[in-house]
């Protein structure tokens, strides 16, 4: 019984048939010139039979080279063919996502189980951050952002939600004579914002209670927004709150909004370096994040056109 042809002298003599040099096969093949000839010579010595004729410093095939070689052509273009339509079955594609930190704690991080069921072949890596990125430095292919910051003309975003605020905190807190003002460094103005708001809709700041009019602090600045929202959530006072973050809290009964929520003119984005369209995975998280976004809100935002 004969021995099968060794695999590799094959595609070697495949390589160097289709470039009809032995020293280009060897550039394409990263071996040595000696390294091609040597695996030729083995599959010859196997076959009984020459496949080059070395002419003048060339080589030609011959006409039994010709003939392995539209076998081998097709053999390795099949093979080629087979094993790329196996790799997207064998791995899974992996976003590396940036997100504000309160967004992530609060609302992101315990949906990414359903992103997960929902598409088992894109994994998310997390990062926590806000604000401008270096994309490049920080090997991030999507950011998630609150659009109160000019990221430039080399991105695309695109939008995700807008936001959407009001006063939250335990149920008590909203029962004394002068309501108690939970601020955040890292949104001064959020306060004021509300209350902007609130007098662009049909609930005029005239119609609320004297104590949420007043929007000068009676508690110390918390350091993040975060923060503030956990300090809610102790009863110490009331916090504008995102209805995003707080979604999960409302529905547990946990926290409660008493003046509802109401758009303060920013919103949600996501950011890439790469149109969405043009990535499957990028566009299914895209997407997911809208849908998830818009379902969050949904209980708590009475006519949101």
């Amino acid at each position: 019984m004969k021995r099968p042809l060794p695999l590799n002298a094959l595609h070697v003599f495949d390589v160097a048939a289709s470039e009809l040099s032995f020293a280009r096969a060897a550039e394409r093949l990263f071996v040595t010139h000696g390294a091609v000839s040597r695996q030729i010579r083995t599959l010859e010595l196997a076959l009984g039979l020459p496949l080059f004729e070395r002419r003048n410093r060339a080589v030609f095939l011959t006409p039994a080279g010709v003939r392995l070689h539209a076998t081998t052509r097709q053999m390795f273009e099949h093979l080629a063919t087979t094993v790329a339509s196996l790799q997207p079955l064998a791995t899974s594609t992996t976003l590396v996502v940036s997100c504000e930190p309160t967004l992530a704690m609060r609302w992101l991080i315990p949906r990414l189980g359903v992103f997960a069921q929902a598409h088992p072949d894109v994994a998310l890596h997390l990062h926590s951050a806000g604000g401008p990125l270096d994309f490049e430095g920080a090997r991030v292919d999507v950011a998630i952002r609150r659009n109160d910051f000019f990221w430039g003309h080399s991105l695309t975003a695109e939008p995700l939600a807008d936001e959407w605020i009001g006063p939250v905190g335990l149920p008590h807190v909203f029962d004394v004579p002068r309501l108690s003002l939970l601020n955040t460094r890292t949104r001064p103005h959020a306060w004021q914002d509300w209350q902007r708001a609130m007098q662009t809709t049909t609930r005029m700041s005239s119609a609320l209670p004297p104590p949420v009019r007043e929007t000068s602090a009676t508690t110390p600045a918390f350091e993040h927004f975060y923060l503030s929202l956990q300090a809610a959530g102790a009863g110490l006072g009331a916090a504008i709150g995102s209805v995003y973050m707080v979604s999960d809290e409302l529905r547990a009964g946990r926290l409660v909004a008493p003046y509802g929520f109401v758009r303060d003119g920013s919103g949600y984005v996501a950011l890439s370096r790469e149109p969405f369209a043009a990535d499957p995975a990028r566009q299914a998280l895209l997407e997911w994040l809208r849908d998830a976004l818009a379902e969050a809100a949904a209980p708590w935002i009475v006519n949101p056109r």
